[in-house]
């Protein structure tokens, strides 16, 4: 399970030219779903997610997590995350899970972090066309991948 963090001021996903999610300050988190992945990698990525201190303290150093400052999230499903490119110029995305194995993951991380940061989470639709704005704060990314802990 591989995921990018993006420390927004504001965000949001939009389907056919309907809002669907819409944050302020806190957090687009992008989800990529492999086959082999599981409950451990879930619980793994929700603790680095609600805990990573990237967010500004009074001295203006990040300092601060997304539960310091109970800040918002967008979880939004992106199988492009597992795309192999060591071969060619087209991506190949045989490593992404399909929708059986990854949509019930994809649920599972969602009321997985809802109970660690202990509000609600604001989500894209698995599988549908969407186009995310946002702006990102700072700008700070981080990339987590559950399969490189160490």
């Amino acid at each position: 399970m591989r995921i990018v963090i993006q420390r927004v001021s504001e965000a949001s996903v939009s389907i056919e030219n309907h809002k669907v999610a819409e944050i302020q300050s806190g957090l687009l988190v992008l989800l990529g779903i492999v086959e082999d992945d599981d409950q451990e990698d879930i619980n793994y990525l929700v603790r680095k997610t609600a805990n990573l201190r990237i967010f500004n303290d009074e001295n203006e150093v990040m300092n601060k997590s997304l539960i310091d400052i109970a800040g918002e999230v967008i979880v939004v499903s992106q199988f492009t995350l597992q795309a192999a490119t060591k071969k060619g110029n087209r991506p190949s995305y045989i490593k992404a899970a399909k929708p059986d194995i990854a949509i019930p993951l994809y649920t599972n991380f969602v009321q997985t972090l809802e109970k660690e940061i202990g509000k609600k989470v604001q989500t894209g639709q698995f599988g549908a066309d969407m186009q995310v704005a946002l702006v990102n704060d700072g700008p700070v990314t981080i990339i987590i991948d559950s399969k490189n802990k160490e």
